[in-house]
């Protein structure tokens, strides 16, 4: 006889989870109870939004679901932010929630919310389990699902009664993945696109990549001399130094690559749905109807021609996918080097930092000095705001691996990626970018970084305002400035005050000095980097905007 908390962590451990990340709540102590006697990893964290950002975190840089608990009602709600981001970006999760006693519901008992009519908008699967004898079977099905086809977050809510009874039941068996190989003829179809082909690109983007796949397509691409552009904060998934690297397609393109893929007449779309922002608002492909010979590939069937009819649809990840073409090689030298060629000296054009700007400091030099003295294994993290771009833009990413961002646009995710990327990877550097209204949403998870001593340096762009927000308000309403400025704390104290390591810089000069020294201090640290609010973007100021320039 078990108990369900019991069978719940059976389940886990019969995963393969490693690590958890949760705010505790009595809804579900019987769970907490049965994770004492385990090798399971608890993340203590501050709140359930940083919670299930950890966990989207983990299921990003691993393929594995991310594992997150939290309590009933108000918990459920906070974590409700990660969930929102794993199922736009397609990222493995599994959420457990603590529920009301069986015989309470439908009473609007104490904290109570029916989790399928909430949450199913924004998870793959919601279910809530009755009965503990079923719990294997349910807990097996969250791990598929949230794996298979199109990955995405799962929700279980777990009634507190429910794990308390004791029960017999089976026991809990690890998952099986559901995988989907191209055909031979989609293949040898692919390939009679390519040789016909004189305008060719291919676009990465989307999840179920691995450093094998993204590897192997390298070699594909090379032996192709095909143009590769990654897709918006998928920008790990192809080395930029890489003479076939075309450039990122997402927020703010290189308008010579939009150019280039408007005007090409084969795109090979590989793992992504190519959604509203890595598609500049469906403008670089034409919805339904693309104008370019348009090969999609995707774990999905049901996102195969959702949005963009296909000429090709293969139905498989891009582990899979990778794998088929590794025999196929162009009967001849591809037409299209020379412009292969050109489009990577554009990028590499277009990602070198301007070495001027308004203020006292300068993030275009501070680009530069992070790309001379951080490592090629270094994992960036990021929330939303205008400060990113300084990130997407200028850094040159060369492995996979080394990238954790929400493409749903979300802020506050850079700080908890970056403690879960650590807790991953404690070997690398991890660096976290936050603006200071990014920062100060879910700023509390430092205190997480300090308590488990993970040593995390996250640089906060502080310019005062809603820079994002500002940018629009100024172009819309020039002049009309509501809503959009901000007070803020001494990060560098708020550092020092959790027991990590503070740094403020207000000059160009000082940055390097300051990162060395939060790196020599084994800290978790935070470098605020005061940005004057006219550097808006690299290339225009707010004057530049408000006067329509």
């Amino acid at each position: 006889m078990k108990t369900g908390g019991q069978l719940i962590v059976d389940a886990l451990v019969a995963n393969g989870v490693q690590r958890v990340a949760c705010v505790p709540g009595e809804s579900y102590l019987a769970v907490l109870d049965a994770l004492h006697d385990t090798d399971i990893d608890v993340v203590v964290c501050r709140q359930e939004g940083g919670a299930a950002m950890m966990a989207d975190c983990w299921g990003r840089l691993t393929g594995q679901p991310g594992i997150c608990m939290v309590t009933r009602g108000p918990g459920a709600t906070n974590a409700s932010a990660g969930l929102h981001i794993a199922r736009q970006d397609s990222i493995p999760m599994i959420l457990f929630i603590g529920q009301v006693q069986r015989d309470a519901r439908e009473r609007e008992a104490f904290q109570e919310v029916e989790y399928r009519r909430a949450f199913t908008e924004v998870a793959k699967w919601v279910a809530e389990i009755d009965d503990a004898r079923r719990i294997p079977e349910f807990v097996t099905r969250a791990f598929a699902v949230a794996t298979s086809g199109r990955p995405g977050p799962v929700v279980l809510a777990l009634p507190e009664d429910m794990l308390t009874d004791a029960v017999e039941t089976v026991e809990a068996k690890a998952h099986m993945p559901v995988e989907a190989h191209p055909g031979r003829r989609q293949v040898e179809t692919l390939a009679a696109l390519l040789e016909k082909a004189e305008r060719p690109i291919a676009i990465l983007g989307g999840t179920r990549w691995s450093d094998e796949s993204v590897k192997g397509f390298a070699a594909f691409a090379e032996r192709w001399s095909l143009p590769v552009s990654c897709s918006f904060r998928r920008q790990m998934l192809f080395d930029h130094t890489h003479p076939n690297y075309a450039g990122d397609s997402g927020i703010g393109i290189n308008p010579a690559l939009g150019k280039e893929i408007r005007e090409a007449d084969l795109v090979l779309l590989i793992g992504g749905r190519y959604s509203e922002m890595p598609s500049a608002t469906y403008s670089l492909l034409q919805s339904p109807y693309p104008q370019q010979t348009l090969v999609h590939v995707y774990p999905d069937p049901s996102e195969l021609g959702r949005v963009y009819r296909p000429d090709l649809a293969i139905a498989a990840a891009p582990d899979d996918f990778v794998a088929a073409l590794g025999g196929l090689s162009p009967k001849a030298t591809p037409r299209w080097a020379a412009r292969t060629k050109a489009m990577h000296e554009s990028y590499l054009k277009w990602s070198t930092p301007p070495m001027t700007g308004p203020g006292a400091v300068q993030m275009g030099p501070i680009m530069a000095w992070l790309e001379e003295n951080t490592a090629e294994d270094t994992i960036f993290t990021n929330g939303a705001g205008n400060y990113a771009t300084w990130l997407h833009r200028f850094h040159r990413f060369r492995r996979y691996g080394t990238q954790a961002a929400p493409t749903s646009g979300s802020m506050g995710y850079g700080l908890p990626a970056a403690v879960a990327a650590k807790q991953l990877h404690p070997e690398r550097e991890v660096v976290c970018f936050a603006g200071d209204g990014c920062f100060m949403m879910h700023g509390q998870e430092f205190a997480t970084a300090v308590r488990y001593g993970l040593p995390i340096i996250t640089l906060v762009i502080n310019n005062g305002i809603y820079g994002t927000i500002r940018m629009h308000q100024e172009r819309e309403y020039p002049g009309r400035v509501s809503a959009t400025d901000l007070t803020n704390p001494d990060f560098a104290a708020l550092a020092r005050a959790c027991g990590g390591h503070g740094e403020t810089v207000e000059k160009t000069e000082d940055f390097a000095a300051a990162f060395l020294r939060a790196r020599a201090s084994g800290k978790p640290a935070i470098i605020e980097v005061k940005l004057d609010p006219e550097a808006i973007t690299p290339t225009r100021t707010l004057s530049d905007i408000r006067e329509g320039k």
